[in-house]
């Protein structure tokens, strides 16, 4: 009888700063049926891999859960997996860092299973060469990886039945290609046809290995998959009709695997995820031509053809293509650098806790974007700011005490070649790019851990145009019964979504100088399509710090020139932010000089973003001092005139942000609005809300005209 070796393995994770209430519902939809399920079916082996954070919660909140677990490890049902704590990527973060997420998830593991892990599940499977020499010294003997990687070394289908060998500097790896048809299949097809697929690669000398790995949340949590895993009892089914034909397909765990089969011989991996990720890396454009060239390539060869020989892009390029995700990156390297560094000079439980925030900093789910909505989902990135603030709130404890200060310090903070500038207190930091208009792209609220400007900027995606064909077309389900996979779904959220498609030329940050055509309006500013007439909102500042009388000031300024009429006329635009120690007051100042030799009329703008997470909580909200709009949603459009004092409130943090200006500006106000793709569908996402004070000028020449701006940040204890 022909038979086969078969390997599952079962990945579970939340992201940090994920809704507690979706925690809860990926608990009773797909963790505990999935293991109820298991229990039913002892002749079922397989390896789980749950993320620190996850491992965390169920402890917390179903400490029940982790005692059944326990009891399948024991009965020897379940192997379980390794990672990085807060589900990293791994070769994104520094080596020790590395080690230290590893080791810490292993003992966590050790202490509540009793089960001492040697496979490690890579996060998002983001293979780099160097990863070997990172593993093995932490007691790693395995990892899974996908089928993709071995076929861009060079390897065919049938050469994947069973597992490598690898090295990086002597450390050795085995690692296991999972198979991509497997991912599709389970649980997308009938059980039978899994079985049929077994039965295919099944040999006469029975050394074959296949391997399924994936996420624990496409059996329960992904859309109609708890329907179909239990209601319908597609998971059951599977499970018996692997036991039913235990004598050909031979259950085991990949540790198991290592004991009983030879290596199918060494290979070394080149820099890969899987397919899908590696698309999703590319820019906007590129994926149209790829998503074009594979339908070519899979017309004209045979099927599956391009897939192997056709590929993405590399993970590291989500940096490049999206600034806020380098942002963050190069924000949790500053961080861990500063900790390193105190490391050297001091220990105790204070560095610790720091190191536990900047861990959870780590969590990968917010540094990308893909099918799931990462990146785009304000409550992902707020949760990592919100760590990383507080690391380096107990980091500025251990290096100054409890006592005020205030700073100015320059540094290549995101490794553009070109200067940064962090100035900050015992308070408030802020981070100032001259070579991005002078711009504040992060401001951090300590009190609160808050980076008050982490919105995101709308961009062209490469699903945008399927949206536009899409329209009302309902594309949701498969055929013949099947589930459609969470890759190939396509449903709207919203409709008329299409006509929220604007993409921003410049990135949406703080402090930014526009000068506007005389035709711009509200709705043309908000989508977008305005004209600039200055050459300031992308250009290089000229920098100066100062330390005067005890504040901490930086001076920014750029000679540039501004349209009026069919002239280009010189202007210097000059700005300043100081702060003062202990103060939760941030005071700037912007200057137009006019250097013609002619009078010039100027329409000039200062925009600024604000993050509160929320665009249409009743308790998210403006004021204006007398005026009162009769829309004050933080996600309403409107114009207010003769504005000298705003406020933008957040009941819910106890937080007030009051905006002051010593000469009275026309505030626009407007939302910061993306359509993204997620696994539920296409949805607008409110980031951040827009306020651009703005004036009309006439200056002779050789002329000044200057404002001043006053941002009080007032934060109440809630009850």
């Amino acid at each position: 009888m022909k038979s086969i070796h078969l390997a599952l393995a079962i990945h579970n994770h939340q992201p940090v700063g994920n809704f507690d209430s979706v925690f809860e519902q990926a608990y009773q939809r797909a963790y505990l049926p999935f293991h109820q399920t298991l229990e039913k079916h002892r002749h079922i082996v397989l390896a789980q891999h749950f993320s620190g954070i996850l491992f965390e919660w169920i402890d917390k909140h179903h400490p029940e859960f982790i005692s059944r677990l326990r009891k399948r490890v024991r009965a020897g049902q379940i192997e379980m997996m390794t990672g990085g704590y807060y589900e990293p990527i791994l070769t994104r973060i520094p080596p020790q860092d590395r080690s230290g997420q590893i080791k810490k998830l292993t003992e966590t593991v050790r202490r509540k299973t009793g089960f001492e892990p040697t496979g490690l599940w890579v996060a998002e499977r983001v293979w780099e060469p160097h990863l070997p020499a990172s593993l093995s010294p932490e007691g790693v003997r395995y990892t899974v990886i996908d089928d993709s990687h071995f076929k861009f070394a060079g390897l065919r289908e049938h050469e994947l039945l069973g597992y490598y060998l690898t090295e990086e500097d002597g450390h050795p790896l085995s690692i296991f290609p999972i198979c991509e048809k497997l991912r599709y299949t389970i649980p997308f097809r009938q059980p039978e046809e899994t079985i049929e697929l077994l039965r295919e690669y099944a040999s006469e000398e029975g050394d074959r290995l296949i391997l399924f790995a994936d996420d624990g949340e496409k059996f329960g949590v992904w859309p109609e998959t708890n329907t179909l895993c239990y209601e319908n009892g597609w998971l059951d089914t599977f499970f018996t009709l692997l036991e039913q034909n235990r004598e050909w397909i031979k259950l085991l765990t990949p540790s198991q695997a290592l004991k009983g089969l030879e290596p199918l011989g060494r290979v070394y991996l080149p820099t890969a995820s899987y397919r899908e990720m590696m698309e999703w890396a590319l820019p906007a454009t590129a994926i149209e031509e790829y998503e074009a060239l594979q339908q070519w390539l899979e017309q004209q060869a045979a099927p599956g053809t391009a897939k192997i020989y056709l590929r993405g892009g590399f993970w590291r390029n989500f940096q490049a293509k999206y600034e806020e995700s380098n942002n963050l990156h190069k924000r949790m390297l500053w961080t861990s650098r500063r900790l390193e560094d105190l490391r050297r000079r001091k220990s105790g439980r204070i560095l610790e806790k720091a190191r536990e925030h900047l861990y959870a900093g780590q969590c990968n789910c917010a540094y990308w974007h893909g099918v799931f909505g990462g990146l785009y989902l304000p409550h992902l990135r707020h949760a990592l700011y919100q760590n990383l603030i507080r690391a380096d709130s107990l980091l500025d404890r251990l290096e100054r005490g409890n006592k005020t200060w205030v700073s100015c310090r320059r540094a290549d903070i995101d490794a553009d070649g070109r200067p940064e500038v962090v100035l900050q207190n015992d308070c408030l930091a802020l981070f100032i790019a001259p070579a991005a208009g002078g711009g504040i792209y992060e401001l951090d609220l300590k009190s609160t851990a808050i980076n008050l400007i982490d919105g995101k900027s709308r961009q062209k995606e490469g699903y945008h145009h399927r949206l536009v064909q899409l329209k009302e077309r309902d594309s949701s389900g498969g055929a013949d019964g099947d589930v459609a996979s969470i890759h190939d779904r396509l449903q709207v959220k919203e409709e008329g979504l299409e006509n929220y498609l604007f993409y921003d030329w410049y990135r949406r940050i703080s402090f930014l100088d526009h000068f506007l055509h005389p035709d711009t309006d509200l709705e043309s500013f908000y989508s977008a399509r305005c004209s600039e007439q200055g050459d300031f909102v992308k250009q290089v500042y000229n920098l100066n710090t100062e330390l005067p009388d005890g504040r901490a000031r930086v001076r920014l300024w750029r000679d540039g020139s501004v349209r009026d009429g069919d002239r280009l006329v010189p202007v210097r635009v000059t700005k300043s932010l100081s702060l003062l120690p202990g103060s939760q007051v941030l005071n700037a100042r912007c200057q137009i000089f006019n250097r013609d030799d002619s009078p010039v009329r100027l329409w000039y703008g200062n925009e600024w973003i604000f993050s509160l997470l929320a665009g249409d909580a009743p308790d998210r909200y403006y004021q204006f001092e007398g005026a009162e709009p009769k829309d004050i949603r933080l996600a309403s459009r409107g114009i207010v005139s003769g504005v000298r004092r705003m406020t933008l409130r957040d009941d819910w943090l106890g937080l007030s942000i009051v905006l002051s200006w010593n000469k009275p500006a026309v505030v626009w106000r407007l939302p910061l609005e993306t359509v993204s793709l997620s696994e539920a569908g296409f949805e607008r996402i409110y980031q951040a809300s827009v306020v651009l004070p703005n004036w009309k000028i006439s200056l002779a020449p050789g002329a000044r005209w200057s404002v001043s701006l006053s941002i009080t940040f007032n934060q109440q204890v809630n009850s």
